[in-house]
């Protein structure tokens, strides 16, 4: 399965980083800084990053801040389409089915889990 990856971002102001696997490079949004899994959230697309973020902590070259890891796990697409993202999560914090529009809008979480988490 795919993995996924959420980074608690410092600059230019505090927010987090979702990092979905998709073939050689990650998809990105950005999530507010006291985003809560159970919580509907504003979610906003980010520019493509490269697989290296799913494993990195750390300052970030070129004065952007550091990024710790929030959360890590795998992912399975539900529904994966112009108008709605449907992801399964199986991660520590981020659990069960979640969706939202790739263009941006509202995160909501709309199920338990149906994936084991593996860890």
């Amino acid at each position: 399965m795919p993995r996924f990856v959420v980074l608690a971002h410092d600059w230019p102001e505090p927010h987090l980083d979702l990092f979905l696997e998709a073939g050689d490079a990650l998809r990105a949004w950005k999530l507010p800084a006291d985003f809560s899994p159970d919580t509907p959230s504003t979610i906003l697309p980010n520019v493509p990053h490269r697989r290296f973020y799913l494993d990195f902590e750390g300052d970030l070259t070129g004065d952007r801040g550091s990024v710790l890891r929030w959360d890590c796990g795998e992912f399975e697409w539900m529904e994966e389409s112009p108008v709605l993202l449907r992801v399964n999560f199986a991660g520590r914090r981020l659990i069960g089915i979640y969706e939202w529009a790739p263009g941006g809008g509202t995160l909501r979480k709309i199920s338990v889990p149906t994936v084991a988490t593996r860890f």
